[in-house]
């Protein structure tokens, strides 16, 4: 198979190949390597490469799952995987081996999903850009290298827009999927909370906030993926509500009833959207009336969003401290200076500052966001939202080593006014869709997030597969010389 060829496919068009004898694994894999060993320098997307060890696997692999075998890439998040290290994009953490798999591996791997390189993150993927000193530089943003990949996805997001994969890894804290999917063009999906494991070893991150996932190509890549890496495991603390069907069957089906969306265009404490932002949701608006559905403006949750943003961040903080804390307990030594990131090294320091109150007064208002977006969404199916309140940020405004010196506080601060639909999605445990359906004069892409029930991703896989019919994204790709 060519490259040009490979590119232009999606995951499960790729595996029919495979399944019909038309193309190999092994073959598959000499592709996305090859596209890799072209377009990672410019992109800086990958780390902790394996592709002889990788090519091996495919040579001998054995087709199985709905991917039958293609390419994957995992994210450089602490991800157990025995072939793969991690440096959660740190110094401080850099070459961490595991003698385990994540549960969501084991899974993956049973998907046909075969890895060959891990994907680049920020510093503990605390940031919405990927600009790890540990990395080397910056993850630029595919279609405007000037600008942000996003993160903490931004390596998976940016390596799918460039088709080295047609589906990658991916996890989302406080907007880490849809960030970078609005960032650089691809689908990216939220699930609920409790709908993917996290174990073996633990049973939430970020105080239920976080979960794994999948960026890619296509909704349906997305959707068969989702079928194989959710269900409850034994011993987790949370469990979504079953699946209605199977999220690949929902994709395939139409939506069997109008139904009815409410939009945002304004957000808390008056935080500005850009004009191309706003324009995308009244974009988006207007393809879901055109599709049938009942469509109108709705009332902005009832939220505290300073509270939430501090409460977030102390969070985040809290678990800095146990995450180094704890590393430097395994490696037998003191902090250093340049262990960590500044805005990072900060959060540590708040984290040590805060006591078991100021945890749970935290976790509680994470709560109340919940009970706020379950009462304003009550009359609805689905909420949309801009996916990002303004375009991809320029790169440096959002790095962790800021040239303007942030602390942690004022680092998360100035976050929530880039980012300020997607993290509140996260405390609420709501699963969320970013879907790339508008693009700047420029070329630029302009995404809106689809919010959904809690347990229902069928509804937000199939309107997403209805808008992609409509509004097609996968013929357009970046440019590489």
């Amino acid at each position: 198979m060519q490259t040009t060829e490979y590119e232009r496919l999606d995951g499960l068009a790729l595996a029919t190949l495979l399944e019909r004898g038309e193309v190999s694994s092994a073959e598959l894999m000499d592709c996305a390597i090859k596209l890799a060993e072209q377009r990672n320098p410019v992109l800086n997307a990958l780390t902790y490469p394996r592709y002889e060890e990788s090519r091996g696997i495919a040579a001998g692999w054995t087709p199985r799952g709905p991917f039958r075998g293609i390419p994957f890439l995992l994210k450089d998040s602490g991800f157990a995987h025995k072939r793969f290290p991690s440096s959660i994009g740190s110094a401080l953490f850099n070459d961490s081996t595991y003698a385990y798999a994540a549960t969501v591996a084991d899974r993956f791997e049973a998907a046909g999903l075969i890895p060959f390189a891990r994907t680049t993150v920020p510093e503990l993927c605390m940031a919405g850009t990927t600009e790890a000193v540990r990395n080397g530089g910056a993850t630029p943003n595919p279609w405007d290298r000037t600008r942000s990949a996003g993160g903490s996805s931004g390596g998976a997001a940016s390596a799918v827009a460039a088709r080295i994969v047609p589906v990658a890894h991916g996890s989302d804290g406080g907007g880490s999927i849809r960030i970078p999917a609005a960032c650089c063009g691809v689908f990216g999906l939220k699930p609920s909370r409790g709908r993917v494991p996290m174990g073996p070893a633990k049973g939430e991150g970020w105080a239920g906030m976080a979960t794994d996932g999948v960026l890619s190509i296509s909704v349906r890549d997305t959707a068969a993926a989702l079928d194989m890496i959710s269900g409850y495991e034994a011993g987790a603390p949370y469990a979504a509500p079953p699946k209605p069907r199977a999220f690949l069957e929902a994709v395939r089906e139409p939506v069997m009833r109008p139904l009815r969306v409410g939009f945002l265009r304004t957000a808390w404490n008056g935080i500005p959207i850009a004009p191309e932002c706003d324009a995308a949701v009244a974009h988006t608006a207007s393809l879901l009336e055109g599709l049938g559905h009942d469509v109108f403006e709705a009332t902005l949750p009832d939220i505290d969003y300073d509270g939430f943003v501090h409460a977030h961040g102390s969070i985040l903080a809290s678990n800095i401290v146990v995450a180094v804390e704890g590393r430097l307990k395994a490696l037998g030594r003191n902090l250093h200076a340049n262990d960590l990131e500044s805005v990072i090294h900060d959060g540590y320091l708040v984290g040590k500052g805060l006591d078991a109150a100021s945890y749970i007064d935290a976790v509680a208002r994470l709560h109340a966001v919940g009970r706020a977006f379950a009462a304003a969404m009550a009359d609805l199916d689905v909420l949309l939202t801009p996916t990002l309140a303004q375009l991809p940020c320029k790169l440096d405004y959002l790095a962790l080593n800021t040239s303007d010196g942030l602390g942690f506080r004022e680092y998360r601060a100035r976050a929530a006014t880039y980012s300020t639909f997607l993290p509140v999605i996260n405390g609420a445990g709501l699963p969320a869709a970013s879907l790339p359906l508008s693009w700047t004069d420029a070329g630029l892409p302009v995404a809106t997030q689809l919010i959904g029930h809690f347990g229902r991703e069928d509804i937000l896989l199939e309107l997403s597969a209805q808008l992609e019919r409509v509004a097609p994204w996968a013929a357009r790709r970046p440019q590489f010389g």
